[in-house]
């Protein structure tokens, strides 16, 4: 429509287009070069809050930017934010200076882009933030470093690796919103008396790095460290619950230890690994013997998955025998790891590496299978009424997905009554989660629980009463030499006693010598007893000549003289794990 034809419209055009332009849902304003409002529908009203239904935002910028569309004589696209208190209105708007009847004007639309910004905004700290604590996410630190990195001029910082200790114990314990609420009060601790230039961040569930820059020293980040860890050994009150908590730190210098963001971290991880080892809660600068620990750890990995992929496990058996008769009551299985060249590993060397890389599961079902192939050797050697026991780790003990598909792998033997589970304490630190979830599926299979290396841990004698459990293993820091030491033989009778009360059979670990062996019989009323005095552990191959040692050993056993009955295995030589 040309201007003349604009003049020659009737005037039921014009209201029909007055009416259409009044109706538009995208707000569309006419201005004249005054910035004199010639038009203005029913949407922008709304938009501008000219209606009165809110304060008027400040409308200066959108004026500003209409006088450069017309000065410029070119169509200006922006995005306006328009603030009325805490809330905020996005309007996409589109300015075109057009010449109409001789007078310069300008047209505006605008569309409401408020709910698409939100989004997008959500979006943005769901990638950049940490949705819990609301710390920067791996990408914002990482891209803060290489920035760092890239400027070089010289300054040096430092990337601090955090891991909180002990954080599956808290959640199994505490629930997980505990724990959630727990690395919410860490982090505010963690963060406090950071600079602006440092920067904190989540990069996992309970692992944190923190960025220092710039630095002048080694001992000025060590005091720093310090002070944070101090901090962290006030209790967290948390849903009417004390709670304690450490963080083990391992941390790296640019450029003293690496010249990359990955390298820096990684060495900064592997710093943090040392402390776990060493006794967690302080922190560790890395140095290049622990690069050299992480390469042999890589290695001893590899050979890990190569073996459990190669199936090179092979299961050894230790008796558990009636000190009074002789006769072997159950036996233990103990896995053991084939390497490359054929050599026998102990666990110690591979089980908590295992555990830490999801293995532990497999190689728990491959245990179970090596002992359901050789069960008719197994029966001949130390006879078909023997239990067998299975140790399953703490962390699989609070798994109920592998507990359901181990404790269906035990039914599946067909023989699930003659097998026992063995745990160590900590697996009973959430004991209502294993009593109410866990116990059930094995009470109705027959299977057996036994609580393993009694003693160390989480020991109390008051636990025992919260945990219902068949047998008990009195670790064998307490039965070594136990004949020469008081205390432990009062420790000893009391754990006996409130066993013998709850219905626990007692196992004593580790026994090697004659002497432990006639304190037992002659002071306590213990009956069962494991170590290398009675067996050595004997590996499935040997179990075809297993009955004829064994029967000779007993006879041997029982007729030779006190003083003769000693057997020469050094505690030396790696007895279980």
């Amino acid at each position: 429509m040309n201007d003349n034809e604009y003049f020659g419209a009737s005037e039921a055009e014009l209201g029909f287009l007055k009416e259409i332009v009044r109706m538009l849902p995208a707000g569309l304003t006419v201005q004249d070069a005054h910035g004199e409002l010639l038009l203005v529908n029913d949407a922008a009203v709304s938009q501008l809050g000219m209606d009165g239904s809110r304060p008027s935002p400040d409308l200066a910028p959108r004026r500003e930017a209409c006088r450069q569309a017309l000065s410029a004589g070119q169509a200006v696209v922006t995005e306006e934010a328009l603030h009325n208190g805490a809330a905020r209105q996005v309007l996409l708007t589109t300015h075109r200076p057009v010449r109409l009847a001789g007078r310069q004007l300008l047209i505006s639309a605008s569309t409401d882009i408020t709910e698409q910004k939100n989004f997008e905004d959500q979006l943005f700290r769901s990638a950049y933030f940490d949705e819990l604590t609301g710390l920067p996410s791996r990408r914002v630190i990482e891209h803060r470093a290489n920035g760092l990195l890239a400027r070089d001029r010289g300054e040096r910082f430092a990337l601090a690796f955090l891991d909180v200790d002990n954080f599956k114990h808290i959640n199994d314990y505490y629930g997980h919103a505990v724990g959630d609420a727990l690395l919410v009060e860490l982090s505010k601790r963690l963060g406090r008396d950071l600079r602006d230039s440092d920067m904190l961040s989540r990069i996992s569930g309970d692992e944190f790095l923190l960025l220092l820059s710039p630095i002048q020293s080694q001992e000025e980040v060590a005091e720093f460290m310090q002070s944070t860890l101090q901090r962290l050994t006030a209790p967290f009150f948390i849903d009417h619950s004390e709670i304690f908590a450490s963080t083990s730190v391992g941390i790296s210098l640019y450029p003293d230890h690496g010249s990359s963001f990955e390298t820096l971290r990684q060495n900064a991880d592997i710093a943090m690994y040392r402390i776990k080892n060493d006794g967690k809660g302080s922190a560790a600068f890395f140095d290049s013997s622990m690069e050299r620990e992480a390469l042999a750890r890589m290695k001893v990995e590899q050979s890990l998955r190569l073996a459990i992929l190669e199936k090179r496990f092979c299961c050894a058996f230790q008796s558990k025998v009636d000190i009074r008769t002789q006769a072997v009551k159950g036996i233990e299985a103990l896995v053991r790891l084939r390497d490359d060249e054929g050599v026998i590993q102990a666990p110690g060397s591979f089980i908590n590496l295992a555990s830490e890389l999801g293995l532990i599961d497999e190689l728990t079902h491959l245990v179970l299978a090596e002992i359901v192939k050789s069960i008719d050797l197994i029966n001949e050697t130390f006879g078909a009424e023997a239990t067998i026991s299975i140790n399953v780790a703490a962390k699989q003990a609070g798994n109920p997905e592998f507990m359901r598909s181990f404790a269906q792998a035990l039914d599946d033997t067909g023989f699930p009554q003659r097998f026992m589970i063995e745990l160590t304490e900590d697996a009973f630190v959430a004991k209502n989660h294993f009593q109410d979830e866990i116990l059930p599926m094995f009470r109705k299979l027959g299977v057996g629980i036994s609580i393993d290396d009694f003693g160390t841990g989480y020991s109390s004698l008051s636990a025992l009463a919260d945990i219902t459990a068949d047998e008990i293993k009195i670790d064998r820091s307490f039965i070594t030499d136990i004949h020469k030491r008081p205390r432990s033989q009062g420790i000893l009778r009391a754990i006996e006693s409130l066993s013998e009360a709850l219905g626990m059979t007692v196992i004593a670990e580790g026994l090697e010598s004659y002497e432990e062996l006639a304190y037992l019989q002659a002071a306590t009323k213990i009956r069962y007893a494991q170590g290398y005095y009675f067996s050595r552990p004997i590996f499935l191959e040997e179990l075809k000549f297993a009955t004829t040692v064994a029967s000779e050993a007993r006879v041997n056993v029982a007729s030779r003289p006190m003083q003769q009955n000693r057997q020469g295995y050094s505690r030396a030589s790696g007895y279980r794990r």
